[in-house]
């Protein structure tokens, strides 16, 4: 994975982003197209390309992507309705950039996680 990355260019403060945390640790920032009033991402400073090439070295860091998922959604008012915390990983997955991330979304219902194939809803 490079460095050039668009993650990696606004971890750096080189892309503008509404930045809403970042620390030695992680950057937190809005996605550019929201799926939810509230769609933020918290990524890694450090590039790691996705959960698969997650080490042991990297659980302070996914401890901290979810800490600070939990204070965003706090401050967004989300935390007390419901927020969703999803990582895509890999093609079929839907993961875009490779870049671990952790989409936080809220701020409305947001239904069912997945549909059945036959066109049911799962019941998680």
């Amino acid at each position: 994975m490079s460095e050039d990355g668009i993650f990696a260019r606004i971890i750096r403060g080189e892309l503008d982003a509404d930045v809403l945390h970042q620390d030695d640790y992680v950057t937190a920032f809005r996605d550019v197209a929201p799926q939810a009033p509230v769609h933020v991402l918290i990524v890694p400073n450090e590039a790691i390309p996705s959960v698969a090439h997650v080490e042991g070295r990297h659980e302070p860091v996914l401890g901290r992507m979810i800490s600070v998922a939990r204070r965003i959604a706090e401050a967004e008012g989300i935390a007390e309705d419901g927020y969703r915390l999803i990582v895509n990983t890999g093609r079929d997955a839907g993961q875009e950039v490779d870049h671990l991330h952790v989409h936080l979304i809220g701020g409305r219902p947001l239904g069912p996680m997945l549909a059945h194939p036959d066109g049911g809803t799962d019941p998680a």
